[in-house]
C-alpha cells in the first residue's frame, strides 16, 4: 500500500506537468560520483516516460580544472571568476564536450533514454559575446580591480529551434555551456545562466538547479533552516539581507532572472540526496528550495 500511495501522491503532478519542459542543471556531487551520475540519468530518463520533456544543461568546473593540473596547467582565478585563455579553452571544451556532455548522454542511454549531445555552437543555439572586463575584489587586499577574463562570454540570444526538434521527437537534449560569437570564436559560460536563460527562451515549466546544499538557508550552519518556498521579492530581500551570498547568490540570481523570462517555478535542490529530481517535483514536500514569481 505504501508504493500505491506514492503513486498516487505523484498522480496529479504527472497530469500537471505532462508535456511540459523542465530545464535541470547538472551540478555538483550529481556530476561527480558514478552512482549519483547514473542515479541521475535514470530519474531524468523516468520524467520523459512520465510525458514531460527534459532538457539537461551542465557544468563542468572541478573537472576542468582537475584536467588541467594534469596537462601540467594551474587554473587562474580572479575574485572567483575562471580566466580563460586560448589553451585553457581548448581544455574547456575537451572536458565540457568530449568528457562530461557524452557521459551523461551515455548514462542517459543506458537507462533506455534517448539522449543528444550538444553545444552552444550547434545551429547557433547559444551565440555569445566577450564580457567586457570585470571589477572584482583582490581577496588577499580587499582592493578593488578591473580583469580582463579572457574567453568568457555572455549570452547574447538564443536559438531554440534545435531544442524544439529533438524534445518533440522525444529526445533528451543534453546543452554544454559554451557559447559562440559574431566571428564563430568559442567562449566559456556559466552553465547556471544557460540553463536559466535557455529555461526562459523554451518556456520551462521548472528549473532545477542540483547543487550540494539543502537549499536556500537561513543559517548556513544549520541544515534545519531551510526556506521551503520564496517569491521573487521574498528572496531578493534575503539578498539583501546578506542570508543569501557566496556560492548560492548566482544561483538565486539565475533563478530571478529565469522566473522574469518565463519560467513558472524554479528550485535549487540536494544533488546528494538519491532522487532528488523525483522527490522535488513529485512529492507535496519536496526536498529543496521553490521560488515562484
Amino acid at each position: 500500500m505504501e508504493t500505491v500511495n506514492i503513486l498516487i501522491e505523484a498522480l496529479p503532478y504527472i497530469k500537471k506537468f505532462h508535456q511540459k519542459k523542465i530545464m535541470i542543471k547538472y551540478g555538483g556531487h550529481a556530476m561527480i560520483d558514478s552512482a549519483a551520475k547514473s542515479s541521475t540519468a535514470r530519474d531524468t530518463v523516468l520524467l520523459k516516460y512520465v510525458g514531460m520533456k527534459p532538457i539537461v544543461v551542465h557544468g563542468g568546473g572541478p573537472e576542468i580544472s582537475r584536467s588541467m593540473n594534469k596537462l601540467g596547467k594551474e587554473p587562474k582565478f580572479i575574485g572567483g571568476l575562471r580566466v580563460t585563455d586560448q589553451e585553457t579553452m581548448d581544455i574547456v571544451k575537451m572536458v565540457l564536450v568530449g568528457k562530461i556532455n557524452t557521459e551523461i548522454v551515455a548514462n542517459i542511454g543506458l537507462h533506455g533514454g534517448k539522449g543528444v549531445g550538444l553545444s552552444g555552437k550547434d545551429n547557433l543555439l547559444l551565440k555569445a559575446r566577450k564580457r567586457s572586463p570585470q571589477l572584482v575584489v583582490n581577496q588577499e587586499t580587499g582592493e578593488e580591480q578591473t580583469v580582463d577574463l579572457g574567453l568568457v562570454g555572455e549570452i547574447e540570444s538564443i536559438n531554440p529551434e534545435i531544442l524544439d526538434v529533438l524534445t518533440e521527437n522525444n529526445y533528451i537534449p543534453v546543452i554544454s555551456p559554451i557559447g559562440v560569437d559574431e566571428r564563430a570564436e568559442t567562449l566559456n559560460l556559466n552553465a547556471d545562466t544557460v540553463a536559466g536563460e535557455v529555461g526562459g527562451k523554451v518556456g520551462a515549466e521548472k528549473l532545477i538547479i542540483l547543487t550540494d546544499v539543502p537549499g536556500i538557508l537561513r543559517d548556513p550552519s544549520d541544515k534545519d533552516s531551510l526556506i521551503k518556498k520564496a517569491t521573487i521579492s521574498e528572496v531578493k530581500e534575503l539578498i539583501e539581507d546578506g542570508t543569501v551570498r557566496d556560492g548560492m547568490l548566482p544561483k538565486v540570481l539565475t533563478c530571478i532572472s529565469a522566473l522574469e523570462k518565463g519560467v513558472k517555478s524554479a528550485h535549487i535542490i540536494d544533488g546528494r540526496v538519491k532522487h532528488s529530481i523525483l522527490l522535488e517535483i513529485f512529492t507535496k514536500k519536496g526536498i529543496g528550495t521553490m521560488i515562484t514569481r
